[in-house]
């Protein structure tokens, strides 16, 4: 049996008591000086971070990338060499809801994973859809309040989320995905991943190549429907967290296939639609996927905070063969990210374990600031001839960014044949779902109308539906209008009767 452990204050000094504070006599005024207590209300006061603004509800687990395929010829990334295995951080997550909200409300999931590479740390921000709500980085922060709480009650509100999604017309294939099967994937594990933003790749020789990242679930997709996510809700609101863990504490480890889009770089400029458009997805039949290797998770953490809370993904972190390309929300969230873990964790937020490399050394001149352990010594600037760590341009190889010129504009990208906003969300519900997918379409879309969503974005909601299929928008509005005047008979006797009667005389 090992050695009884004592408990000790945050110096390691051993503390008298684990109940009892230091006072004068039984009956007298707690002392001041009785340190122990004093680090103990302090800490407690301090120990959470801020949430993350979006994605604050998630989980993750780590594991193992293995690249199984040679794609050597597209890329020079260490990572992505045949029979490599990089250590692989996964945080699964949902976008609008609070870190205490249901992991079974319709939204997407995100899909962020953080690569350890013998390269540096190589990070990957996606969600289970491939495509995403706006293209511009200047609507990001907007289309995240309107699926937030209202500033007057603290509510959330479908009206809006709709007045926000109708007066967006970009917005219709996500909030298509959304309001179909996968708008609630029954675990994580049944789930699949995507890069969703177009990403630069470039091989040894210096040759370029726009890359897609897809990650297919190995355990199949499977969905909730919408009643059965509402009763997953009610009873169990870290369900997804749950079976996550329980999973792989049992050696059911889950795991997913990454394939590959790539373009050859000289087709972005003459293909039918803007390659870079994060609304639209590339057709397979133009590019196909290929396979490179697969995704395994295998150890939970063992503290949800130090390693899950606390860990930062950045698309910034880029290895040697890899880079953005012209996506504009990507150039966004290059700057943003970063910029968020700074706010959110602290300036040296990669020092923490589960965001320093693990199988690469860092000689930075970055230092000071506060919780900062580890610190450059002199020199401490750069250029210098005292022997401190220096470039090598020939780390990055053959120039890896693509050329552009013109004049300083504020417009979406140049439109070309197939750049419209409803064109894929169409094609989707026709060619993609089958009737009865369609049904469940056209019945979470008016589930999510019905709910207090005013007259004004209730007739703009229908010819948004229509304008992605004649069809779902006629469904839609018929269901709609069918069942406005319905009421739930247990609803209405729990719910406020003030309110609900001016409800009903509105």
């Amino acid at each position: 049996m090992s050695e009884a452990q004592f408990t000790t204050d945050d110096a390691g000094i051993p503390v008298p008591s684990d109940e009892h504070s230091l006072t004068v006599g039984p009956d007298g005024p707690i002392l001041l000086h009785d340190a122990y207590l004093i680090e103990k209300m302090a800490q407690f006061n301090r120990e959470r971070v801020p949430e993350r603004q979006p994605h604050a509800k998630g989980g993750g687990a780590f594991g193992e990338f293995e690249t199984t395929e040679d794609l050597s010829a597209y890329t020079c990334a260490d990572v992505f060499q045949p029979g490599v295995k990089t250590e692989v951080l996964a945080r699964f997550s949902t976008v609008a809801g609070e870190r205490g909200s249901p992991d079974t409300w319709r939204d997407p999931r995100g899909f962020a994973l953080k690569f350890y590479t013998r390269e540096g740390n190589f990070d990957m921000v996606g969600n289970n859809t491939p495509v995403f709500f706006v293209r511009d980085p200047m609507k990001f922060q907007d289309f995240i309040r309107s699926q937030k709480r209202r500033a007057d009650n603290n509510l959330r509100d479908h009206d809006m989320q709709w007045d926000f999604w109708t007066l967006s017309p970009e917005s219709a294939h996500q909030v298509t995905w959304l309001m179909g099967d996968r708008g609630v994937p029954r675990t994580w594990r049944h789930m699949n991943g995507y890069s969703s933003h177009t990403y630069l790749w470039n091989n040894a020789a210096g040759d370029r190549f726009w890359v897609k990242y897809h990650f297919k679930t190995d355990q199949g997709v499977e969905f909730f429907t919408q009643d059965e996510a509402d009763q997953m809700a009610a009873i169990d609101t870290d369900y997804h967290t749950r079976d996550l863990f329980e999973h792989i504490a049992d050696g059911a480890f889950p795991s997913w296939t990454l394939h590959m889009q790539i373009m050859p770089f000289e087709d972005a400029k003459t293909y039918r639609f803007n390659p870079f458009d994060l609304t639209k997805v590339w057709p397979h039949a133009d590019y196909p996927l290929r396979r490179l290797g697969r995704l395994t998770l295998n150890r939970n953490p063992v503290d949800y905070h130090t390693e899950i809370e606390q860990s930062a993904f950045e698309p910034s972190n880029s290895v040697r063969g890899t880079g953005p390309s012209p996506d504009k929300m990507l150039l966004g969230r290059w700057f943003s990210y970063p910029d968020a873990h700074r706010h959110r964790i602290g300036a040296n937020y990669k020092l923490l374990p589960v965001n320093s490399p693990h199988a690469a050394p860092v000689h930075s001149y970055s230092k000071d600031g506060a919780m900062r352990y580890t610190n450059v010594t002199d020199p401490v600037y750069v250029p210098n001839s005292k022997g401190g760590p220096h470039a090598d341009p020939s780390v990055s190889g053959p120039p890896v960014g693509w050329h552009t010129d013109g004049e300083m504009v504020r417009t979406a990208y140049t439109l070309r044949a197939e750049d419209d906003d409803w064109g894929q969300a169409g094609t989707m519900v026709r060619e993609v779902l089958d009737d009865a997918a369609r049904t469940r379409l056209v019945d979470n879309i008016a589930g999510h109308l019905l709910n207090a969503v005013t007259e004004p974005v209730l007739v703009r909601a229908f010819e948004y539906w229509r304008n992605v299929d004649a069809e779902i928008g006629r469904r839609v509005e018929e269901t709609v209008r069918a069942k406005q005047n319905e009421t739930d008979p247990k609803a209405e006797k729990q719910s406020n009767p003030a309110r609900s009667s001016a409800q009903r005389k509105a």
